[in-house]
């Protein structure tokens, strides 16, 4: 085919998911020319699978991605049709924001977010081939024979890469919800000498919802008091129309009728080869694995205002059509069913993270970068974190800056991208709280707090946005203080109010701000006993959980000040690690492989004990590696 040359850029982003409109739009705004490139315009930030943002840990996710000055949370807070808080009930480390979207408004709202941003420009072509000389990307090659040019490339084509659709016996060749394939990237890839992984997700089928019998479903409504992803979104445009959702089971013919077909699943077949997501199973799979359990819970999810189509959230299935349909209709509230689309399961390749530094940055080519399900993740969240990340980090290496690092003391996106260039992944990998060791740290509450001076650094955050956070902080710190110089008595009034939530009567005075420590006291019960300031929920919230976990949460910074010291101990590139003495063979061998970028990014290597950190440590600090290296060479 006829080759010619299309154009010049800093920044390519090939792939328009939820981890590619982050690396573009990020690319973009910090001042790169960027250019945009996806299998279908159609298709911008779509979502194949659940039509939902948020839940535990991803929530919390998005709330970072807009501290940092991405587009997730502003754009779900524009299109959804349903906003829950999730674990009320639980303390704040726990608690996430999910929302139902309207799947093709966000989309919509997405496409044309990127549409209006300068710097950025949006094309329709397959990449095919990446242009590298010398161990440096210099661009891509698209089928029709465009040559676009640049300094810096991510990489962001999902389940595309490969992409083989599976239904029963059925298998062929697609990208996600019957899209092109994205096929000689991978093999150009291969040729370049990256690994590559087969990985396996799925989607259940969809139904209409006017064959629904919701009589014998349980509702699910949305909150009433105003939440939102973004920092920016007043509660004044708070939804008051939600759109529910229904909560009904599986039933023992269900399992039944499952059991009697596993021979035609291509799970159980060898049909299906790629791995799939031990935290997100396939109906199949789950009554396979938890026979002893009676029913499994579904959860009929709407996909937008002006579609009929229902969501079966938890009967992801690859089984065939027909025994999906008879499936579906086991299921109570869905016996008249009807099947609008059949559910799938689609294998695509993933570059083995390893590969990766811990900007996202591949270490085999200079200024490519990878970021979504590429590496191995599931989820628009954890791949709308790293694209933003990736998109940064493409945009300061064009511009000749230092990376930006985001640690796990920082954020989810820090703790995703360390586990997967530090530990790799076996299995399509998903966030959870557990992965968190700073989980009281990385609350929903505070990523603005966390963020905000960050993304206002790289030309993320305006000034305005910057500005509105600094003014909660400082209204924060004021009422703290407030707070610490007001002395409460043991009066009637506080007594009787101390009675009546079970607490023990005060014997002395008191300061309000220790008053509030007490359990089941919360801010505005000790607003009551002294004069009230007019402040937002957003702060009053601050001063709640930064009173009531002041112990723990001072805890936890002494925890992750020790180990950022590690942080800042930088090993040097490209060590024979061979030739230092008394680091253990499997050592050795996973830090060879893994070229840990610090310290601390070492001792979380599997099969790295700390004998062989603390050699290694000895070698860094007395500046012996470098000469060990060099008399290798």
């Amino acid at each position: 085919m006829q080759q010619y040359e299309a154009g010049n850029y800093d920044v390519i982003v090939v792939g328009a998911g939820h981890a590619g409109s982050e690396a573009a739009l990020a690319a973009a705004r910090m001042g790169s020319k960027t250019l945009l490139v996806t299998i279908n315009l159609d298709m911008i930030a779509f979502m194949p699978c659940n039509p939902s943002i948020g839940g535990p840990a991803k929530g919390i996710v998005v709330r970072e991605i807009d501290a940092l000055g991405g587009e997730m949370g502003r754009n779900i807070d524009k299109t959804y049709i349903q906003m829950r808080m999730l674990n009320t009930a639980k303390g704040p480390a726990v608690r996430a924001l999910r929302a139902q979207a309207d799947k093709n408004m966000y989309s919509q709202e997405m496409k044309k977010s990127i549409e209006q941003t300068p710097n950025l420009d949006l094309k329709q072509a397959i990449v095919d081939e990446l242009i590298v000389e010398d161990g440096k990307i210099e661009g891509v090659i698209t089928n029709s024979g465009a040559i676009y040019r640049s300094q810096a490339v991510v990489l962001t084509a999902g389940t595309s890469s490969r992409g083989q659709i599976i239904i029963g016996e059925l298998k062929y060749s697609s990208g996600p919800n019957n899209s092109q394939p994205s096929i000689k990237l991978s093999e150009n890839l291969l040729e370049l000498g990256f690994e590559l992984d087969r990985f396996k997700t799925g989607t259940p089928p969809r139904i209409n919802k006017n064959s629904i019998n919701y009589a014998v479903t349980e509702e699910q409504p949305g909150d009433e008091e105003p939440h939102h992803f973004s920092f920016e979104t007043p509660d004044s445009v708070y939804l008051k129309d939600q759109i529910s959702c229904f909560l009904t089971y599986t039933s023992t013919n269900s399992h039944e009728i499952i059991r009697e077909n596993l021979h035609r699943a291509p799970m159980f077949t060898g049909i299906v080869e790629g791995v799939g997501a031990r935290y997100c199973p396939s109906i199949e799979d789950k009554v396979v694995r938890f026979s002893d359990k009676p029913r499994h819970q579904l959860f009929l999810e709407p996909e937008g205002r002006d579609t009929d189509e229902i969501y079966v959230q938890g009967l992801s299935s690859s089984l065939p059509e027909d025994v999906q349909l008879a499936v579906l209709r086991s299921v109570p509230g869905l016996e008249d069913a009807q099947m609008m689309r059949t559910g799938y399961a689609i294998e695509y390749d993933v570059v083995k993270p390893y590969q990766l530094r811990t900007s996202l940055e591949t270490k085999l080519v200079k200024g490519l970068f990878t970021a979504g399900q590429m590496n191995g993740t599931s989820g628009y969240e954890e791949a709308g974190g790293q694209g933003l990340i990736a998109g940064m980090n493409a945009a300061l290496s064009v511009q000749g800056k230092e990376p930006f690092i985001m640690k796990r003391s920082d954020s989810y996106i820090g703790v995703m991208i360390d586990d997967l260039v530090t530990k790799g992944t076996n299995e399509p990998y998903r966030l959870l709280t557990s992965r968190a060791e700073y989980r009281l740290l990385l609350r929903h509450d505070n990523a603005d707090y966390r963020l905000s001076q960050m993304g206002h650094d790289l030309g993320l955050l305006s000034q305005e946005r910057f500005e509105f956070f600094l003014d909660k902080k400082e209204q924060t710190a004021i009422e703290l203080e407030r707070l610490k110089n007001i002395r409460l008595k043991p009066t009637e009034e506080i007594q009787s109010f101390l009675e009546s939530k079970n607490l023990p009567p005060l014997k002395d005075g008191i300061v309000a701000y220790d008053f509030l420590k007490r359990p089941q006291v919360k801010y505005d019960d000790v607003m009551e006993f002294v004069e009230r300031k007019e402040l937002s929920k957003e702060v009053k919230e601050q001063v709640e959980i930064t009173i009531k976990y002041e112990g723990y949460i001072n805890k936890a910074i002494r925890k992750a000040d020790k180990v950022k010291r590690m942080e800042n101990k930088r090993i040097p590139e490209n060590i024979d690690y061979s030739a230092i003495n008394g680091i253990a063979t499997e050592a050795i061998e996973k830090l060879t492989r893994i070229q840990p970028e610090t310290i601390a990014q070492a001792s979380r290597i599997s099969g790295v004990n700390p004998s062989d950190i603390a050699i290694l440590m000895v070698y860094v600090e007395q500046g012996r590696i470098q000469k060990v290296a060099i008399e290798v060479e």
